[in-house]
């Protein structure tokens, strides 16, 4: 990188399908790592495709300060994909002067296309895989395999959130060497202990009596979560501690399935409260009025609903996965339980309940663990350092 490169702000242009307002990890990691670059003096811009619950318009400032470019919004299905992948590749060769490298954190015909488009304008690349599964997915198509390869050729590093994910990458051909383990960031101020006086108030606006025994799922409610054997290992739980009661917040498909496996639990099915889908400001409330969340799916990329209950101080029952032992030191951060174990399930949360000095210390533990290794600055500070290192071993053109 030469004298004048070092003496500009670092510019970038990061390259995903979706974004914020839309929810997920992916989505709400690009913003809090955009943000927090951008206070740090980086000049970024996110492009994606658009489409509700994101605004009708072309160029956006969001909420925290990130500009944003939307390219696809009026389209549907599969020609939405096709006119944003050629926008992103006029986009790339249009303001090739603007930036130094470009950061794709979603596959997609985007992808497909904006690789050799940023090969042939000589930017360096970063891509990130969103998630377990997605390596081995994209090898069972011709387009996906096109562009493992191009990655495994042309990126200078590709991110990944957890050792499942490098075994995914390894076995499709990608070098250990050139894979990046980058976590997603947590707002650790956002997601904090509450005191007790707070943690009553907001019982009581949520309808929650306070000697209730909280267990608590935010997400969504989709298959490989895990949630029908939830549902099952709470009846166990509830058989012991009367006062327990079961807090799904979030919506998706298996949402009739769940309810009506609820109602047919006929002794307990006053104690499964569906929440519904809440403005993400309100999932730090929910997470504070909580005794002990619960994350039991069968596959997980890096598990943000997890890392925010353990910022917020919660001790959790999950499942033994690897996006979930990364977190999760068994008997130490909450409990590890084999996938689909309803004995497991039910009397780890069982345990927890009935050991307020347990949840506690397990708790405390599970804070630390977030401040020292996940927050948002943490995490900054890993993008920061690849960033440098890319840029000194590259020759990006400006």
């Amino acid at each position: 990188m030469s004298d004048s490169q070092r003496a500009a702000p670092i510019s970038l242009l990061l390259v995903c399908h979706s974004y914020p307002p839309v929810i997920g990890g992916s989505e709400l990691e690009a913003q809090r790592v955009c943000a927090a670059l951008i206070r740090r003096g980086y000049r970024i811009t996110v492009v994606c495709a658009g489409g509700s619950p994101m605004p009708a318009l072309r160029d956006w400032i969001d909420p925290e300060g990130v500009p944003v470019r939307i390219y696809a919004s009026r389209w549907k299905g599969a020609l939405k994909d096709i006119v944003f992948a050629l926008r992103v590749s006029a986009m790339l060769i249009r303001e090739r002067r603007n930036f130094h490298f470009v950061y794709f954190l979603m596959q997609g015909l985007h992808l497909a296309a904006g690789l050799p488009t940023a090969r042939f304008l000589g930017k360096p690349i970063l891509m990130k895989i969103a998630g377990s599964g997605v390596v081995p997915l994209m090898t069972k198509s011709l387009s996906g395999r096109l562009e493992l390869r191009w990655l495994q050729e042309w990126a200078y590093r590709v991110m990944i959130l957890n050792d499942g994910m490098r075994d995914e990458a390894i076995a499709a051909g990608f070098s250990s060497d050139q894979l990046y383990w980058m976590p997603n960031p947590v707002n650790i101020e956002t997601f904090a202990p509450c005191d007790d006086q707070e943690r009553i108030e907001l019982r009581r606006k949520f309808g929650i009596p306070s000697t209730a025994a909280v267990v608590l799922y935010c997400g969504r409610l989709a298959s490989g979560k895990g949630l029908p054997e939830l549902i099952d290992a709470f009846a166990l739980v509830a058989a012991q501690v009367p006062e327990a009661t079961l807090v799904l917040v979030g919506d998706g498909p298996l949402r009739p399935k769940l309810a009506l496996q609820a109602t047919q639990l006929h002794s307990i099915d006053s104690k499964i409260r569906f929440v519904g889908q809440v403005d993400p400001a309100e999932v730090c409330d929910w997470l504070k009025v909580a005794d002990v969340f619960t994350l039991v799916s069968f596959s997980e990329g890096f598990p943000c609903a997890l890392a925010e209950a353990m910022s917020t101080g919660l001790p959790s029952v999950v499942s033994d996965i690897p996006a979930n032992r990364q977190l999760i030191d068994d008997g130490e951060h909450g409990f590890l339980t084999p996938v689909g174990d309803l004995n497991a399930i039910g009397t780890a949360i069982i345990q927890l309940l009935k050991d307020a000095t347990l949840r506690l210390r397990m708790g405390e533990s599970a804070r630390q663990r977030i401040k020292e290794n996940y927050s948002t600055d943490k995490i900054s500070d890993r993008y920061e350092a690849l960033f440098r290192q890319m840029l000194s071993e590259s020759k990006p053109k400006v």
